[in-house]
């Protein structure tokens, strides 16, 4: 049986302060499940340096993108 793949999630930056070389406004990161880390508030995304690291969800703004939207991003991060 094949294993159901979780969907992507992406998020747009709309704050970085403390942060200004590791997420750039108005981009487009990709998350990452962290449930510790978003019971904490907190988002895993891929950053600037391409590491996942946490960051406060109200730096955030959730977006739907489509599949082929997803793959682009994807290969991009």
């Amino acid at each position: 049986m094949r294993q159901k793949r979780q969907a992507e999630r992406f998020v747009v930056c709309v704050r970085n302060k403390g942060h200004p070389a590791s997420l750039e406004l108005r981009k487009v990161y990709r998350v990452l499940a962290d449930p510790e880390g978003e019971k904490l508030g907190l988002l895993r995304v891929i950053d600037e340096d391409g590491e996942d690291y946490l960051y406060p969800r109200a730096y955030f703004v959730p977006i739907a993108v489509g599949a082929s939207a997803a793959r682009a991003i994807a290969v991009a991060s």
